[in-house]
């Protein structure tokens, strides 16, 4: 009786280690970019009387998280900076050039996190590196949960949001377009596939 009772008790903190096991373990996620699920967006003000929207056309990466311990997300994205698209060729153009991001000798924007601080179920401040226009700089901003499930094509996807202000000159960006419009607002909206 003894035997059986320890066996049992065994097997069930085994199963029941195993289980902790894989719950402690974040899943993996990619970005929805096929799918057009995910978008990054730009946004400066024109003059100090409106706004200036783009977004970049190209872009991959992914993220690492579980509901039960966010605290150990992860992520990062890649940008491709010649997918930049405002809607106007010439100014495209112009963006791309030597004036402001260089695309030629810097074809990549990269964020990659260092740390998420959970601030309740859908709210967090994630930090990471961000590199653009050859500087590297750590930076922090909050991200929200939208949301996570089943999708109707037997997968499991999860979403979030972020968004945060650069100063363009800190990333070396200095051409003058006056001084309303001297940072850039980013947002990202992130819908990963569960690998």
């Amino acid at each position: 009786m003894k035997k059986l009772l320890l066996t049992a008790v065994t097997t069930s903190a085994i199963t029941l280690g195993s289980l902790f096991s894989i719950s402690a373990q974040a899943a993996d996620y990619k970005i929805d970019t096929e799918g057009a699920h995910a978008f990054v967006q730009f946004k400066i003000k024109h003059l100090g009387y409106s706004w200036l929207l783009g977004r970049f056309n190209t872009f991959d990466g992914g993220f690492s998280y579980d509901a039960a311990s966010p605290e150990k997300s992860k992520i990062e994205v890649v940008i491709e900076t010649a997918s930049l698209d405002s809607n106007h060729a010439d100014r495209d153009k112009h963006l791309k050039g030597t004036d402001f991001l260089n695309v030629k000798e810097f074809p990549k924007a990269v964020f990659k996190s260092t740390g998420f601080e959970v601030k309740d179920d859908n709210n967090a401040v994630v930090t990471g590196t961000f590199m653009l226009h050859g500087v590297k700089k750590t930076i922090s901003f909050p991200v929200q949960k939208i949301g996570e499930g089943k999708d109707p094509w037997g997968g499991y996807r999860t979403g979030f949001e972020g968004k945060t202000t650069l100063k363009l000159s800190d990333y070396g960006i200095t051409y003058n377009l006056g001084p309303a419009s001297t940072h850039v607002e980013i947002e990202l909206y992130l819908e990963g596939i569960r690998k």
